[in-house]
């Protein structure tokens, strides 16, 4: 009841584009399922270059993902809870990849780390490649995924305010004290709901993974990789690994879509 009158205010027509706009973005994805074989399906899904991408995302995604939550939590608590001079420019290039095009990513951590790179050279005169890596891939990942959780976690910890934490301060709590007791268990619904969507970013990483780690199988070639070799050899394949990521974001985003839901404040979703 509450909701069909929080909606009454609407003017007719607006639904009107609202409709189209959800059409645009589900019509794609239904056309996409029309074209599945579902009678070899589970074969398609199934082949040795499948199963091998699909281990090698959920594996590099998950620690690109642990990279996201060790770096990208302070990085928000710094942003969310300081004010120093140009933080809206340190702001401004920490949220860069969400806006550079992948492959752009991709070329920066080559002329980084790659074997002629600004620290890659350095890093081969001990004998450390990264490159063309599973390092590699976990590296692009997280160029990439890094940003979501930031202005997911900061956009929480605005939100959640600082008032129970300057209690906590007044009461004799030291800082690392009060950032264990009470920051993190206040925020971290919001935060779950970050690294999820970090996740699920990583897993669908394609443009800098190329451009950064190239494409060895079992090595560097993860599945949207994958999807994209087997759309010129074999469009059947192409069109069922699609699926399976499509039904992995679906996941993820009812993942989030429920912690948001449960009061997780200022999560994406």
């Amino acid at each position: 009841m509450g909701s069909a009158q929080h909606y009454s205010g609407l003017p007719r027509w607006v639904f009107v584009p609202a409709a189209a706009g959800a059409l645009f973005i589900v019509l794609p994805l239904v056309a996409m399922g029309t074209r599945v074989e579902w009678s070899n399906f589970f074969g398609l899904v199934t082949s040795e270059s499948s199963v091998a991408a699909l281990k090698l995302s959920l594996r590099t995604s998950a620690m690109s993902t642990l990279l996201c939550v060790v770096f990208g939590v302070p990085m928000a608590m710094v942003l969310a809870r300081t004010g120093f001079r140009g933080q809206p420019l340190v702001r401004s290039f920490v949220l860069l990849p969400l806006v550079l095009p992948p492959v752009v990513g991709g070329i920066a951590l080559l002329y980084t780390f790659g074997r002629k790179g600004l620290l890659g050279h350095s890093l081969e005169v001990l004998g450390i490649n990264i490159a063309f890596s599973t390092t590699a891939v976990v590296l692009a990942q997280t160029f990439v995924a890094l940003p979501f959780l930031v202005v997911s976690l900061e956009g929480t910890l605005r939100t959640a305010g600082q008032r129970y934490e300057s209690v906590a301060a007044t009461l004799g709590a030291r800082p690392t004290t009060v950032l264990r007791r009470v920051t993190i268990p206040l925020v971290l619904p919001g935060l779950a709901s970050a690294a999820v969507l970090s996740f699920a970013r990583a897993l669908g990483e394609f443009g800098a993974t190329l451009t950064f780690a190239g494409s060895l199988q079992g090595t560097t070639r993860t599945l949207p990789l994958e999807i994209y070799l087997q759309r010129e050899t074999d469009p059947d394949a192409a069109v069922a690994l699609s699926l399976v990521l499509v039904i992995v974001a679906v996941l993820v985003v009812a993942l989030i879509r429920g912690r948001s839901v449960r009061g997780s404040g200022g999560s994406l979703l």
